[in-house]
C-alpha cells in the first residue's frame, strides 16, 4: 500500500482534533469573526502566510515553473509587493475603522464609508470570485491525492472540501489562526528539506541550468504566460483581499499589523523563487507530463526519497488547506453578515449569527466542491478571482481610507468600469492581452479613471460629496467622533 496516503490521512485527522480542541473557547459571533481582536503579531503573521501560500503558490506556482521558466516567480513576488503595502499602509488604517465601529467584514467597511449599494455590489461580486479560488485550492488537493493514491479528481475535490468545512466551521479566525500555525510549520520545513532533494535527484544545479525548452525560459521579466504581468493583477489583489483584511480586523493594534503581515511579505519575497525551481526539477525528471499542474505532486511522489515526499507531500496538503480556509472564512462572513444580517434578520442575536455563520460555511464549501469539479486547472480559476477583485475593491478601498471627497458613484463607477472592462475583454478576447495590456491591468486603468471622472463630473454639474459619507473618509481618529 502506499505509505504516502495513510499519512496523509492521520495528518488530516490531528488538524481536525485541533480545530475542535480550538474550537471550544468560541462562544461569540465575535470569537468566530474577529478572534476577539486580540491576535498578536505571531498569530497575525502565521495565519497571513499561511493564507497566502496556497494552491497558487504551490502547486499553481511550480506548474508555471516547469511551463515558462524564470518569468513565474512574479506569481509569489507580486503578492509579496502587495503585502508590504498592505502592511504599512493600508492595513494598520482600516484595523483603526473596524476596531472603532466595530466592523467584522470588508462589506461592514464598505457600507460604512459608501453606503449599502456598493457593499452589496461588492459582495456579490466577491461572492463569484472567491468560489473560484476555493475551487483552486480544491483542485489542488484533488491533484495531491490523484498522484497519490490514483484519486479521481472529483473525489479528491470532496474530500478536500469536507475537510476544510468541518475544521473552520467549527471556530472561524480563531481555529483557523491556530490551525495555520500548524500547518505554516509542516510547510516551510518540508520545502525547505524537500529543494536539495530533489536538486540532487535531477542531477544537480547544472542540469536544472541546462533546461532550455523554450528560448525565453530564463528571461525573468517575460516568458509564456507569465511575467511581470502579474503585478498588475496580483499586487491590487493583495492588498485588498478580504480574506486578509478581514484577519487584520482581529489584530489587537497597529503594530501587530505591522510586524505580522510586514514579516509575512518578507517571507513571500524569499519564498517566490522555490516553486519555481521545483517546477524546474519537475521538468528535468520528467519533462513530458500531460498536465503541468501535476508537477509538484508528481516530484514529491517520485522524484526524492520516500521520507522527503511524505513530508513534502504534507506541506503542500497544509498550503492548500490553510489558503482554503482563508477563503471560506471569507465568503462565509460575507454571506452571513452582508446579505443574512444587512437584509434578512438586522436583529439577529449574536447565538443566531455563529449558528447561521457554520450553516454558511457548510453551503459556502459545497459550492465551491461544485465549481472545483467544472473548472478548467488551478491558475486559471485563481486568476479569475484575483483580476475581479483588484478591479472591483482596489480603488473604493484605497480612496476611502484616503481622501474625505470620496462618495457612493464615484466608488459605483470605479466598480462597473473595472468589472465591464475585464469582462468585455473575456469574453470578446478570450482573456488574452492585447498590445501586451493584459485584462487586469486595462481594468483597473480603466477603474482609476472611471472614479475620478465620476468625481469631477459631480464638481462640475453642482454634486457635492455625500453627506453621509464625506465624514467617515479618514482612519484618523478625528473622523471617528462623527459617527
Amino acid at each position: 500500500m502506499n505509505i504516502h496516503l495513510p499519512l496523509l490521512v492521520a495528518y488530516s485527522a490531528a488538524q481536525l482534533a485541533l480545530g475542535a480542541w480550538i474550537s471550544r473557547r468560541v462562544k461569540t459571533s465575535s470569537d468566530f469573526f474577529v478572534a476577539g481582536r486580540a491576535l498578536g503579531p505571531g498569530l497575525l503573521f502565521s495565519t497571513t502566510l499561511a493564507a497566502n501560500i496556497g494552491a497558487g503558490s504551490t502547486v499553481g506556482a511550480t506548474s508555471l515553473g516547469y511551463r515558462d521558466g524564470l518569468a513565474a516567480i512574479w506569481w509569489v513576488l507580486s503578492a509579496g509587493i502587495g503585502s508590504i503595502v498592505l502592511a504599512f499602509w493600508i492595513g494598520p488604517a482600516i484595523r483603526r475603522v473596524a476596531a472603532a465601529h466595530d466592523l467584522r467584514t470588508v462589506g461592514d467597511y464598505l457600507e460604512f464609508r459608501y453606503g449599502v449599494v456598493v457593499r452589496s455590489v461588492i459582495a456579490a461580486l466577491l461572492w463569484i470570485g472567491a468560489v473560484f479560488i476555493l475551487a483552486g485550492q480544491l483542485i489542488a488537493v484533488s491533484w495531491i491525492l490523484n498522484v497519490v493514491a490514483d484519486v479521481p479528481k472529483a473525489i479528491g475535490c470532496i474530500l478536500g472540501g469536507l475537510l476544510i468545512t468541518v475544521y473552520f466551521a467549527a471556530g472561524g479566525l480563531l481555529t483557523s489562526a491556530y490551525v495555520n500555525v500548524v500547518q505554516l510549520t509542516v510547510k516551510l520545513v518540508g520545502f525547505l528539506i524537500a529543494i536539495p532533494f530533489a536538486l540532487s535527484a535531477s542531477g544537480g544545479w547544472h542540469a536544472v541550468r541546462a533546461l532550455q525548452p523554450t528560448a525565453d525560459y530564463w528571461n525573468p521579466w517575460s516568458s509564456g504566460g507569465s511575467g511581470l504581468v502579474y503585478l498588475a493583477m496580483l499586487g491590487p489583489a493583495f492588498i485588498v483581499s478580504p480574506g486578509l483584511l478581514q484577519k487584520i480586523y482581529g489584530a489587537r493594534d497597529d503594530r501587530a499589523v505591522r510586524v505580522g503581515v510586514g514579516l509575512n511579505a518578507v517571507s513571500l519575497m524569499l519564498y517566490a523563487g522555490i516553486p519555481v525551481l521545483l517546477g524546474m526539477m519537475a521538468r528535468v525528471q520528467f519533462p513530458n507530463l500531460a498536465q503541468p499542474e501535476l508537477a509538484l505532486p508528481t516530484l514529491l511522489v517520485s522524484g526524492v526519497p520516500l521520507a522527503i515526499g511524505t513530508l513534502g507531500l504534507a506541506a503542500v496538503f497544509s498550503a492548500e488547506l490553510s489558503a482554503a480556509d482563508a477563503v471560506l472564512f471569507m465568503l462565509t462572513t460575507s454571506l452571513s453578515q452582508d446579505f443574512y444580517k444587512r437584509f434578512i434578520n438586522r436583529d439577529a442575536s449574536d447565538t443566531q449569527m455563529l449558528r447561521v455563520t457554520r450553516l454558511t460555511a457548510v453551503f459556502a464549501g459545497a459550492l465551491g466542491v461544485g465549481v472545483a469539479l467544472t473548472a478548467a486547472g488551478v491558475v486559471s480559476a485563481l486568476s479569475i478571482f484575483y483580476t475581479i477583485m483588484g478591479v472591483s475593491l482596489f480603488v473604493p478601498i484605497v480612496a476611502g481610507l484616503t481622501s474625505g471627497r470620496a462618495a457612493t458613484p464615484d466608488a459605483l463607477a470605479a466598480i462597473i468600469t473595472g468589472i465591464t472592462i475585464v469582462g468585455g475583454l473575456r469574453l470578446l478576447h478570450d482573456g488574452l492581452p492585447i498590445g501586451g495590456i493584459t485584462p487586469a491591468m486595462a481594468g483597473l486603468a480603466g477603474s482609476i479613471i472611471a472614479f475620478f471622472v465620476a468625481q469631477l463630473c459631480r464638481r462640475m454639474f453642482g454634486g457635492s460629496d455625500d453627506p453621509t459619507t464625506s465624514t467617515r473618509a479618514s482612519s484618523s481618529p478625528s473622523a471617528h467622533h462623527h459617527v
